[in-house]
């Protein structure tokens, strides 16, 4: 999945935590979309000045509307049942940390484009819902963005995302598997800790 593939909805993900933990999936997303535009829009200036003062705002926002323990589980599959316990905690740091510093990155890119909300898809009786939307660009280019969420302690959470099609899971699966499979699984931890210092360090660049 491209950068600007994966980068250029992202800012829909950071779920308000003013949020009511009552509203409905597709509720979610809208409203608190409409609040991290918001936010953007109105911290402009600042976020050109000190790029770096996104992360504040996506640590405040998208980190509780995330269930990584989840993520983590499915990112891994086979993987997470033989890691350890120090391992499976180093890697649900180090996963979290990848996707701040991507939406982070792809929030700043931010540029006014239009979001269409559709209802959401669920069963009455699941915890399992999905949302779709669709971005249209300045150039009116349509890209669909999906996203996966369940319900765990009265609150919706993100546990996977699809944009244009393509499963963020399922890419970083792929992609992780193939790693440990060749050096191990302290391999990909050192790997992605070394990409997060590159990402943090060069948001201000």
């Amino acid at each position: 999945m491209s950068f600007n593939k994966l980068g250029c909805l992202f800012f829909i993900l950071y779920f308000s935590v003013g949020t009511a933990w009552t509203a409905t999936p597709d509720e979610v997303v809208k409203e608190t979309a409409e609040g991290v535009i918001s936010h953007i829009e109105s911290n402009r200036s600042v976020l050109e000045t000190h790029p770096e003062k996104i992360y504040d705002m996506v640590n405040e926002l998208v980190i509780p509307r995330f269930d990584f323990i989840s993520m983590s589980k499915w990112v891994l599959g086979k993987h997470w049942r033989t890691a350890n316990v120090k391992q499976r905690s180093k890697f649900i740091a180090q996963f979290k940390a990848l996707l701040v510093r991507t939406y982070a990155r792809a929030l700043l890119e931010y540029s006014g484009q239009s979001i269409k909300y559709y209802p959401v898809e669920q069963n009455s009786t699941s915890t399992l819902a999905v949302v779709k939307t669709e971005l249209t660009s300045s150039s009116n280019t349509q890209l669909p963005i999906l996203y996966r969420m369940h319900q765990k302690n009265e609150e919706w959470k993100v546990v996977d995302v699809a944009v244009d099609g393509v499963s963020l899971v399922t890419t970083y699966r792929n992609s992780f598997a193939t790693q440990i499979k060749k050096k191990g699984f302290d391999s990909l931890l050192n790997e992605l800790s070394e990409k997060n210092e590159i990402l943090g360090g060069s948001i201000s660049n």
